[in-house]
């Protein structure tokens, strides 16, 4: 018996309850010694048995159930573990874990239990890559090792076996290696990462699934005081990326040129506006924009032909501070982005470093912030602090426009969607459990997975605003899923994992999962299950008595009338010795 064993019997009952049992037992030792003086040991053994079987009763020890017997899990094992298996955990004392351990979807309906598992060395793998994807944005994959080390490479490839990006060698010794790539469609597809070591020599590959949508076009309005290369390439840019785009520039004193959307603007999501033409506006005309902007429309301001640092400071509160002409080279912002490096110039204004109200939002590689905002009821002005990103509209397009996407994705508003899904399971396995959540969902919704009955979603309180129902997939592969028909017609596809597929990344899944199990139980958890606990305490443990209660009392009572016989119907055996006459 182990010393939990221990302190769970000690602690089974209330120290006040400890004081009948105890004044039994000591009333049984009394006797029994008394017993001994007159040299009646029968007598002695019987009186103390009875008073040990009596205290015994009277307290009612109790401790986990099982105890005695740790369940022994071989998580290693070809047929895995078996719901049978698991419903045992319940009534064990402690598990005795072999192996990586169990998944997440294994130990979730499994009460904490103390957990005895040392995790041999092993290789380990993490990847971390978005699942979905809208189009135009970049693909980032990547992937950590448990063990840092020189040499290696990550690779992403195509369906066709095409290598899509390569990470180069490691240098210096490292854990992790990333990749990026921007998709030029959109499709479900299943890419594959290959990891290779020094000598080229594949160290794991396997499956990287991935949907790349189409993504909600952005309504954008333009407004410039003056034409340039800089608002020209953004025109093209939005409009290659499927925005809507009212444009609007000034050429001359009363000559203008407008731009009209190929469909009417029913929601502006983002403003675009010049320096100047805000400096030019009159009163009552800037105080209607801003009003739009407290609405809730962003309004982005480039700042590179700002010329009236006072108004600046007068209307909007923001200090502006000229950029030296001697200190522009080693001012210029560093992008690296889809293997090229951006370098843009500064506006020849910025705010300054203390600028009341408004903040740094965005700063590039080397911690230089190019981006600031300002906070205007419910919506927000920001100062774009680079110019002449035109240059690399024909040298590196795909940069450029991977450096306007993460602007925009600050920047704008996001696209009012219906639904929004939330896979959070990281690697769904055929025939585990997984779970598939909807945020935005009516109530009574089911969710239709293909080749299964309808399932109702549930509210769960871990997941804000999102309904959820648990799904068990039967093969690998894409697994599409709807709602029911009363909810728009938006489907979801899921991604099913092989029980094959990256074989380290899923032994580092099981550990993390095992990990985070075994910090479930405490001591003092343990101390409130088995005092009934407070609210969010693990389950009461199944209790036993240590010794049953009527044999105990049948023992004490049969020892007793042992006992009276031997006084009643042997007295020669009872009786006082007394030394013979000589």
């Amino acid at each position: 018996m182990n010393s939990a064993v221990i302190t769970a019997v000690f602690n089974s009952i209330a120290p006040v309850e400890w004081l009948l049992p105890l004044a039994v037992a000591l009333s049984g030792l009394v006797s029994a010694a008394l017993y001994l003086r007159k040299r009646q040991q029968i007598n002695a053994a019987l009186v103390l048995v009875a008073g040990l079987a009596l205290a015994l009763t009277l307290a009612g020890l109790r401790l986990p159930a099982g105890a005695a017997a740790p369940l022994t899990i071989q998580s290693d094992a070809a047929t895995a573990v078996t719901a049978a298996q698991l419903s045992r955990v319940a009534a064990a004392s402690e598990i005795d874990l072999r192996g990586d351990g169990l998944r997440d979807a294994e130990w979730r309906d499994v009460p904490a239990r103390p957990l005895q598992w040392a995790p041999k060395a092993a290789d380990l793998l993490w990847l971390d890559f978005p699942r979905t994807l809208a189009l135009g944005r970049q693909f980032t994959l990547t992937v950590r090792r448990g063990a840092a080390q020189a040499g290696w490479r990550l690779q992403l490839l195509a369906e066709n076996h095409q290598i899509l990006a390569d990470s180069g060698v490691a240098t210096a010794v490292s854990t992790t290696q990333r990749v990026q790539w921007l998709p030029p469609v959109a499709e479900a597809m299943v890419l594959q990462a290959r990891l290779l070591d020094q000598a080229g020599k594949v160290i794991a590959q396997g499956p990287v699934p991935l949907q790349v949508k189409d993504a909600l076009p952005l309504q954008v309005r333009g407004l410039f005081d003056a034409a340039s290369f800089d608002a020209r390439s953004l025109n093209q840019l939005l409009v290659d990326g499927g925005a809507l785009v009212e444009w609007n520039v000034t050429l001359g004193k009363a000559v203008s040129r407008n731009e009209v959307a190929r469909e009417p603007l029913s929601a502006p999501n983002l403003l675009f506006a010049d320096a100047a033409y805000i400096e030019h506006l009159a009163p009552a005309a800037r105080s209607a924009l801003l009003a739009q902007v407290r609405q809730g429309v962003p309004l982005v301001i480039l700042g590179g032909n700002a010329a009236d640092a006072a108004l600046w400071q007068r209307e909007f509160g923001l200090p502006l501070q000229a950029q030296s002409a001697t200190t522009e080279k080693e001012d210029m912002r560093q992008f690296a982005l889809a293997g090229t490096q951006l370098a843009l110039a500064p506006a020849p204004w910025n705010p300054a470093q203390s600028a009341g109200g408004w903040s740094v939002l965005a700063r590039d590689d080397r911690k230089q912030p190019w981006l600031w905002q300002h906070a205007m009821q419910r919506g927000r002005m920001l100062w774009l602090g680079v110019t002449d990103w035109h240059r690399y509209a024909i040298s590196a397009p795909q940069a450029l426009a991977a450096w306007w996407q993460l602007a925009l994705d600050e920047m704008a508003l996001p696209s009012a969607g219906k639904l929004a899904w939330q896979l959070d399971d990281p690697m769904p396995l055929a025939g585990l459990r997984t779970e598939a959540c909807v945020q935005g969902a009516a109530a009574g919704a089911m969710l239709q997975v293909q080749g299964q009955a309808q399932l109702p979603l549930q509210y769960r309180r871990d997941k804000a605003d999102a309904a959820c129902a648990a799904l068990w997939p039967a093969q690998a592969g894409w697994l599409p899923m709807t709602l029911s028909a009363t909810q728009a017609p938006e489907q979801e596809r899921l991604y099913v994992f092989a029980s094959s597929d990256w074989p380290a990344w899923q032994r580092a899944l099981r550990r993390d999962a095992t990990a985070r199990y075994a910090a479930r139980y405490t001591p003092a958890q343990a101390q409130a299950s088995m005092e009934g606990g407070a609210t969010g305490a693990p389950a009461p443990v199944p209790v036993a008595a240590l010794l049953p209660v009527a044999p105990a009392g049948l023992l004490c009572i049969a020892c007793m009338l042992v006992l009276w016989w031997r006084e009643q119907f042997s007295p020669a055996a009872t009786g006082s010795h007394k030394a013979e006459p000589v």
